[in-house]
């Protein structure tokens, strides 16, 4: 079924609840003001009638019948039958001859108790009142048929009716409308997702002038498509990336090996071959060692081993660990103000992986510096380490710092120099695994720091 026919039926339903009540307690009203009308005429006519009994030589049928005619009430079929205490009948007075009102004794006995009782007998109204004011305790039964009272409950009942028929077609009418209003924007937003492709992602989907749950969803999508865009892009710079670092070495392992394969050389000769393959296949098995690393901590979800590590014991293994990349590198560390409860240098996390993390952040700085040295600060903070990496490079573009995060992305000043793109993006996902941040502010020509933030191991206990 349709989402517009399920709303359309919803709305009538809710409408069709709503307007039963209404004509329901309009008819109840009605139906109850006409009985309670009925009530007090039949109680004062019997009233009447017990006062006029009660007076012998003023009772008069006659003057009966014309005292119940002047009523504004019209009844058809009264009975008026009067019983003494013996329940026995004591009077009579019927528009029908031989009136077939059935008077129980257990009736008689209802009314004395409660002075006056209401009952129906077939079509008509009967009140069964009880007067205490009379020598002989009568009871009167006073009865008689409601006509046009009943003919115009009847008629209310058929406009009633009438109405809520009427009421329940323009309902799901109106539905029907409200419905197709309610979905247009979702049919607008369908409409320019269907324009969307991977060779389009580009266009988005135009939001609406109002701040409602549709502007909202329009939101939504346009973020995930930015998600989605960013992700084709990452491929694309992923296969371009990887297919020109592969490429390159193996044809030059190619080429290589084709040329010392035309004619014979010398040793030596080819002993320089076989050192320029052997680096080319270095080259290769340090790019598919960084993707496998990638693809792992891209893939982890609380799988790694967590442990409580020492942060500034991690930070000394580094003018060790950027010797072992580079000669040339050389780390200054600085820990300023160390706190004296060591468990403040505490974090949860995987040394390894932080170690990993820390040092490619600081070998970069040592590749793009001047003199291919770099600076890292320990701050101790009351809730978080804070670990300042900075160095006098060339520094990073404006326009390029949104991106150094992504994977396989290169700016056109780094392209020049080593690398494959997969460092920085490597690091941010780690940091994010310990629950830290990184941040970057660089100046062109004036150097670049990285700013790594990480909770303290108490304060992720005590959440």
């Amino acid at each position: 079924m349709h989402v517009r026919i399920k709303i359309t039926l919803l709305f009538t339903f809710i409408l069709c609840v709503l307007l039963g009540l209404f004509c329901g307690s309009i008819y109840y009203f009605f139906y109850d003001i006409r009985l309670e009308n009925m009530k007090a005429h039949l109680t004062n006519q019997a009233i009447t009638t017990a006062n006029m009994l009660n007076d012998t030589a003023a009772f008069n049928p006659a003057l009966m019948k014309k005292i119940d005619s002047l009523t504004v009430i019209p009844m058809r079929d009264k009975t008026i039958q009067v019983y003494n205490s013996f329940n026995e009948k004591i009077y009579t007075d019927s528009d029908m001859p031989q009136d077939s009102l059935r008077v129980t004794a257990a009736i008689l006995d209802k009314a004395r108790i409660d002075k006056a009782y209401f009952f129906t007998d077939g079509n008509r109204e009967v009140v069964a009142w009880y007067d205490t004011g009379v020598n002989y305790h009568p009871v009167i039964i006073a009865a008689a048929f409601d006509e046009e009272g009943k003919r115009n409950l009847h008629h209310l009942k058929i406009i009633l009716l009438i109405i809520f028929a009427c009421g329940n077609l323009a309902a799901f009418t109106l539905g029907y409308v409200f419905s197709n209003i309610l979905l247009k924007p979702i049919k607008k937003i369908a409409d320019d997702v269907k324009d969307i492709s991977a060779q389009n992602l580009e266009h988005r989907i135009k939001p609406g002038s109002a701040r409602d749950e549709w502007n909202y969803l329009t939101e939504t999508l346009n973020e995930l498509l930015d998600r989605l865009q960013q992700s084709f892009e990452m491929q694309r710079r992923f296969i371009s990336s990887v297919s020109h670092e592969l490429t390159t070495p193996l044809t030059s392992i190619s080429s290589q090996l084709e040329v010392s394969l035309q004619r014979n050389r010398e040793a030596k000769e080819y002993r320089g071959i076989m050192q320029s393959v052997y680096q080319d296949v270095r080259n290769l098995a340090k790019l598919t060692q960084t993707l496998l690393e990638f693809a792992t901590v891209s893939g982890i979800k609380g799988g790694i081993e967590i442990n409580s590590i020492r942060i500034d014991e991690i930070l000394m293994q580094l003018p060790g660990e950027i010797t072992k990349v580079d000669k040339e590198y050389s780390v200054k560390l600085e820990f300023e103000q160390l706190p004296e409860n060591e468990d403040r240098l505490l974090v949860f996390g995987n040394a390894e992986l932080l170690l990993s993390a820390i040092k490619n952040v600081v070998s970069n700085s040592c590749k793009y510096s001047t003199d291919h040295h770099a600076v890292v600060k320990l701050l101790v903070q009351p809730k978080e380490i804070y670990i300042i990496i900075e160095d006098d490079g060339k520094g990073i573009a404006e326009s390029d710092l949104k991106n150094i995060f992504q994977p396989f992305y290169r700016s056109e000043d780094s392209k020049s120099t080593k690398g494959f793109g997969v460092g920085l993006p490597l690091v941010y996902r780690i940091i994010k695994l310990h629950k830290g941040q990184i941040k970057v502010n660089s100046i062109v020509n004036k150097g670049t720091t990285f700013l790594i933030q990480l909770p303290i191991a108490e304060n992720v206990r005590q959440k």
